[in-house]
């Protein structure tokens, strides 16, 4: 409520109701937040929702003047912190740190999942969007995705990826290539997707897929050699890698998103309280900056916008994800 300077009349005694109400207004602008705030990141340690997942955290608890707690909950293609996240009290105490993976894809794999990702969420807003790489082995003798796939073509079955839990969009994406491809690379899973970078380094598997965030810090390092961008276009962080039109793979085009949701049915106030401090951390120039290093563009959006995002996306994902033909028993 806002009252102007000169609606005041000074008198001797202000109304005691005018009172209550100002007080009442202070209060619940003060309820929230009161404690910490739990972020679950539904994946292990180290992956891509982790990394960032972090980042996002540091600046939200400057933004909200608590500290904001990332949580991990792994397992099930992050169908298990998830689940948490839906099952607990929609105070705003608790959040969701959400994926593609978590929120599109999972839900159509596994069985038995018991939330719905557009249904059971309050979203709050997005983060940032990120695309994909496939990389190699540079000890593979070769330069471009055409070679990898002759190369993959004359020894079937004899070639490894790496991936982090089944049913994740590594997993989805390496069989989404085997199949526009035609070749038959053999799948190899990990706790998570340090595990899987780690076993690149090793000559364990020769390919894999995973976002910028991830696996920029290898190619970088030279370390992994990227064949394409799974983008309509070329990415900014990997100008020189074609996108998967040029590389002729159209139906490799594929990008992620990261967001912060909440359970359903949170109170209006604390989602405005929430969605403010969420816009605000996403444009401030270190944060933005920071999100870019890991191969993501910043990206904030109102809880309607979010809400939007998520309902075009679940068909999608969803048939993305039967045509591939995946499944995790």
């Amino acid at each position: 409520m806002i009252i102007e300077a000169g609606m005041f009349f000074f008198s001797r005694v202000l109304p005691a109701v005018a009172l209550a109400g100002m007080a009442a207004a202070s209060a619940l602008a003060q309820t929230y937040p009161t404690k910490p705030v739990h972020m679950v990141v539904a994946f292990a340690p180290a992956g891509p929702p982790d990394i960032v997942g972090r980042i996002v955290s540091q600046r939200l608890s400057e933004e909200l003047g608590v500290q904001v707690v990332v949580e991990n909950r792994g397992g099930a293609g992050g169908t298990i912190g998830t689940e948490f996240v839906a099952r607990a009290a929609p105070d705003g105490y608790t959040l969701a740190f959400g994926s593609v993976s978590a929120f599109m894809i999972s839900p159509v794999i596994y069985a038995n999942v018991t939330y719905d990702p557009v249904q059971s969420f309050t979203p709050l807003s997005l983060v940032g969007t990120s695309g994909f790489a496939l990389v190699v082995d540079p000890r593979l003798s070769v330069r471009t995705l055409k070679e990898f796939i002759e190369l993959a073509r004359s020894q079937p079955g004899k070639l490894n990826y790496g991936s982090a839990t089944q049913g994740t969009p590594p997993h989805l994406l390496a069989e989404m290539f085997n199949t526009l491809a035609g070749v038959q690379i053999f799948g190899i899973f990990y706790k998570g997707s340090a595990d899987s970078l780690t076993a690149l380094l090793k000559g364990e598997v020769q390919m894999m897929v995973n976002q910028y965030s991830a696996l920029m810090p290898m190619i970088n390092a030279g370390k992994a050699r990227a064949l394409v961008v799974t983008g309509a276009k070329r990415a900014p962080q990997l100008p020189e890698v074609p996108s998967a039109l040029e590389a002729g793979l159209p139906g490799f085009v594929v990008d992620s998103w990261f967001g912060i949701l909440g359970p359903k049915g949170m109170p209006g106030d604390v989602v405005k309280r929430l969605n403010s401090a969420i816009v605000r951390a996403i444009a401030s120039k270190e944060l933005t900056e920071a999100l870019n290093r890991q191969g993501l563009e910043s990206l904030s959006s109102t809880p309607e916008e979010f809400l939007a995002l998520l309902k075009s996306n679940a068909p999608r994902w969803a048939a993305a994800v039967r045509a591939a033909g995946v499944k995790v028993q």
